[in-house]
């Protein structure tokens, strides 16, 4: 009865083991790691939010003038159109304000967006960052004009100061190092929602959460993103050959942007490329 009892225990064990497994199997199939009850929501409601009706309102492939589409901020840096579309390359000072650049869209945007755009990271530097800015304007108060284009010769030399301190915009750090990182996997995904002239600088701008050790943006190494504000949810999601990320932040702890223009910056020293950049708008 006992030796009976003992094979039975044995036989559970074993099929309680065998269902672990499988399961685990399966589940490795979605990606290097188990995915998390979250992550499989931001997945399935990016996925909804791409899946909407949307009619592309801005192109740019880069194959012409990069003038045609945009203006700069900063005098020191060097855009070259190439076979895959646009290299942007800083001043080559680290961590001079000269040498800082923005490449901003002259189209303004409204609403509910998608923006989709090819990105190399064409340096091997393991400091300072890129950025994208989103609905971008001035905050309306004295010289600070919420026209950019109405203040642009205050910002020949584009200082960060200047921007997070007299714009109202969506900011997105990605390709993204501390200032005294010397390990290239230390990377950091960052967005925050500035808050114009309340002598704060920075202070209280982050929406949680960061992303950190990403593992992607090596250099030379092609990505494709995709960005979607919907309502109060601000999607960013990252794809190389090998893998994909989904970053998510919720934005209605703070005011809300509605408009403004697309900016891409990088810090002295940076250089990237860009290709086949384009904007959507959910048809009505």
């Amino acid at each position: 009865m006992r030796k009976t009892r003992f094979l039975v225990f044995c036989f559970i064990i074993s099929f309680y083991n065998f269902l672990l497994f499988s399961q685990s199997a399966d589940l490795k199939l979605i990606g290097e790691k188990v995915p998390e009850p979250k992550t499989v929501l931001e997945k399935k409601s990016f996925e909804a939010l791409q899946n909407l009706s949307w009619k592309e309102i801005f192109n740019d492939d880069f194959s012409r003038s990069w003038q045609n589409n945009w203006f700069l901020d900063g005098e020191k840096a060097l855009l070259k159109n190439t076979k895959e579309g646009l290299l942007f390359k800083a001043g080559t000072t680290p961590a001079s304000d000269a040498d800082h650049a923005v490449l901003w869209t002259k189209q303004t945007f409204e609403g509910d967006v998608r923006i989709e755009f090819d990105f190399t990271k064409k340096d091997t530097t393991t400091k300072f960052v890129n950025i994208i800015y989103l609905f971008a304007e001035g905050s309306g108060t004295g010289a600070y004009n919420k026209d950019i284009t109405k203040w642009s010769k205050l910002r020949t030399v584009p200082a960060m100061k200047v921007y997070f301190e007299h714009m109202n915009a969506y900011h997105v750090s990605f390709a993204a190092f501390e200032n005294d990182n010397s390990d290239p996997a230390n990377d950091y995904i960052r967005a925050r929602h500035y808050l114009p002239e309340n002598g704060n600088g920075l202070k209280g701008t982050e929406m949680k959460p960061d992303y950190f050790k990403t593992g992607f943006f090596k250099a030379n190494v092609p990505h494709h993103i995709t960005i979607i504000r919907k309502g109060n949810d601000l999607f960013m999601v990252i794809k190389n050959t090998e893998k994909e990320q989904i970053c998510h932040w919720e934005t209605n702890v703070f005011p809300v942007l509605y408009s403004g223009r697309i900016g891409l910056r990088l810090m002295g020293s940076r250089v990237s490329e860009f290709g086949n950049f384009r904007v959507f708008e959910l048809t009505k």
